[in-house]
This record gives C-alpha cells, structure tokens and sequence, in this order.
C-alpha cells in the first residue's frame, strides 16, 4: 500500500477516535443532579473512556504507521 494512502487512513482513524471520545465523554457527564458518588463514577468512567481510546490510537500508529527499516 502506498505510504501516503496510509498515513491518510491512519491520521483519519485517529480522528474518528477522538471524535467518538469526546462523543462518549460528553454522553457520560450530562446534565444530571450532582452529588459526590456519581461525579466519582463519571470520573471513572471518563478515564476508561479515554484509555480505550489510547490504546486503540497506540494500536493504529503502531501497526499502520510502523515504518520499516
């Protein structure tokens, strides 16, 4: 595959990573009443949001963008 077509593949799945994390972390701190445990379990949840989202982009630069030597 050529190596600008991968770049472009790769940079556009990075982009549609980010988009759906911010997507996911809006979703998870809607308006809702605040108290100390559910802004606790948003946290968390916003923090395995945006793990996965790292490793999926680590996965895509590492496997797509791996240059050879």
């Amino acid at each position: 595959m050529d190596s600008k077509v991968k770049k472009f593949s790769s940079y556009f799945l990075v982009a549609i990573v980010l988009v759906t994390t911010v997507i996911a972390v809006l979703e998870i701190w809607g308006i809702h009443l605040l108290d100390i445990e559910a802004i606790f379990w948003k946290l968390i949840q916003s923090l395995i949001v945006v793990f996965c989202s790292s490793a999926v982009i680590l996965f895509v630069f590492a496997v797509v963008l791996k240059e050879k030597k």
